[in-house]
């Protein structure tokens, strides 16, 4: 239980801390960037079609698709909030490993195939062009800077998937046709907009969850080659 409550302090420190440093808002997008990349994935991964996808400045997102079947539905309403989530903790992960240069290539990777494939106008063309700059200045930036722009990138998406997520299951109470994916996934299968938001939030806790005992878990030293350069 201590965990649990030591979670919750820490992910309302992020979300209140966060919003202290300068254009933070604009790395908000990052989460917004993962969850409509899960949902095309999806999409192309049950053989469906991806047509665009927009991604907005009050850190909201549309991927267009043509789906398959109506069952294909199903995961692709899912991969947005869950796959957001879950790509926390690969994060976390990364950073535990002592491995942040790979976890913004990684970001910036899939900010690049946005942006070639998916993302041609609006808000959402020049946040990835700009995003996908900034990756690689971080890559070869000193380490000391790229630690520190990476803990900012992992706590502003830890943060920002679960709050994504309790607004939606908020929404799904009080405005449930205005849910989002919840709605999206009521009207197609006929379950609750409420019982969509409770898995959404529930899961997103959980990964955090997950996330925050990497964090908290003891580091490996780093690894140095002869001469003192850091592996």
């Amino acid at each position: 239980m201590n965990k649990w409550i030591n979670t919750i302090l820490l992910l309302i420190a992020s979300a209140v801390l966060t919003r202290l440093i300068p254009f933070s808002s604009l790395f908000r997008n990052l989460n917004t960037m993962i969850h409509e990349f899960g949902h095309a994935m999806i999409t192309l991964i049950t053989s469906g079609q991806v047509s665009g996808i927009e991604l907005n400045a009050d850190h909201s997102g549309v991927t267009y698709t043509r789906i398959s079947s109506m069952w294909s539905g199903l995961p692709i309403g899912l991969a947005g909030y869950m796959g957001s989530s879950l790509f926390v903790i690969v994060l976390f992960y990364l950073y535990h490993k002592r491995k942040q240069k790979e976890g913004i290539v990684l970001t910036g990777i899939i900010a690049l195939i946005m942006l070639i494939l998916y993302v041609h106008h609006g808000f959402g063309l020049y946040w990835l062009i700009g995003f996908v700059i900034v990756s690689g200045v971080m890559v070869i930036a000193p380490e000391w800077l790229r630690n520190g722009y990476y803990l900012l990138i992992l706590f502003l998406t830890l943060e920002e998937s679960v709050l994504s997520s309790i607004t939606i299951l908020w929404l799904s109470m009080t405005s449930p046709a205005g849910a989002g994916d919840a709605a999206g996934l009521a009207q197609q299968f006929g379950i609750p907009a409420v019982v969509w938001g409770v898995l959404f939030a529930g899961f997103s806790l959980w990964c955090a969850h997950r996330s925050l005992q990497l964090f908290w878990r003891k580091r490996k030293p780093p690894v140095y080659r002869a001469g003192g350069a850091r592996r």
